[in-house]
Parts: structure tokens; sequence; C-alpha cells
């Protein structure tokens, strides 16, 4: 093989990888905005967002969950299928406003989509474990969600580990990309 050949193959490598962070790095600004977007409308405006804000954050959220799908994908294919599935339902969800019986059902399908990214994170050899583990702990969080029993008597918290899981992957992305 030529200089000239193995040198033009090591800069098609380098423009992938390139590309793959700055994908990765769009991943985390995008979720680091809904993220925060999120949680103002939260805190600030009790919950109420109109409608066009509210798609704004899904079709945001949807993106993020395509981008983790394609950094992630390499890992175990089905796995990430199935945590952005998760996600896209929970969305769809949150189009539709289907809140039973009190329950934020978006937020209960987000936790299952953290869960699974968070055992993928954790398997990574791209990304700290560490990250993986907060991701899988924020997901519980999100799942305490779900009886409403649980969900007011850890009120506070399991919303503060929600955030601290994806929170940290999200700010991990953002500030460092992902090494592939």
């Amino acid at each position: 093989m030529s200089t000239a050949v193995m040198t033009e193959r090591i800069a098609e490598t380098s423009r992938r990888l390139e590309a793959s962070r700055s994908r990765t790095q769009i991943a985390g600004v995008i979720y680091l905005l809904t993220v925060l977007a999120a949680t103002f409308v939260e805190i600030f405006a009790g919950g109420k967002l109109n409608v066009a804000g509210g798609l704004m954050l899904v079709l945001a959220m949807a993106a993020v969950t395509l981008l983790f799908y394609d950094i992630l994908s390499p890992l175990n294919r089905r796995l990430s299928l199935l945590a952005a599935s998760f996600n896209l339902v929970g969305l769809a969800f949150e189009v539709l406003r289907v809140q039973s019986r009190g329950v934020n059902i978006a937020v209960v399908f987000n936790g299952f989509f953290c869960v699974l990214i968070g055992c993928l994170v954790f398997r990574s050899s791209f990304l700290p474990r560490v990250l993986g583990a907060l991701m899988v702990l924020g997901g519980l969080g999100w799942l305490t969600l779900l009886p409403l029993s649980l969900a007011s008597s850890l009120s506070p918290y399991n919303l503060a580990i929600g955030l601290l899981g994806e929170g940290s992957v999200c700010l991990w992305v953002l500030l460092t990309g992902a090494n592939l």
C-alpha cells in the first residue's frame, strides 16, 4: 500500500471522528437547552406551556433521542433502538398531553430511556462508567413519579436525582464530546 493511500485513509478516519465528535456535541447542546427549558417551565410556569413551545421542546428532545441512537447504536443496536423507542413514545404522549390520573406518562417513558441509555453508557469505552451509573439513577428518579404516593413522598429528591443523572451526561457530552 502506498504512502498516499495510507495518508488518505488516516485523513478519512480523522474526518469521521471529528464529524462524530461534533454530532455528539450538537446532541449535548440541544440536550442542555431542552433540559433547561423544561426545568424553567416546570419551576416558573407551573408546567404550563403553550402548544408551540411544547412542540419545540418535543422536537428538540426527539432530535436528541435520534442523535443518541446514532451515537450509541454501535454498542448495541437493539438496546439503543429500544431506548429511542421508549423516548419517542413518551414524546408522543407529551404531544397528546396524556396524563393518566395526574401522572406525566412522558416522564416515565423518559425514565426508561435514561435507564437504558445509562446501561449503554456504562458498557461503552468512550464515556466514563460513572456517567452511566448516574444516568441509570436519574432514570430511576423519573420512574418514581409513576406511583403518586411514592412521587409525593420523594418529591424534591427524585427530581434532583433525575436532573443530576441527565445533566451529568448532557454536560459531559457537551463539554468533551464522545471520544469515539
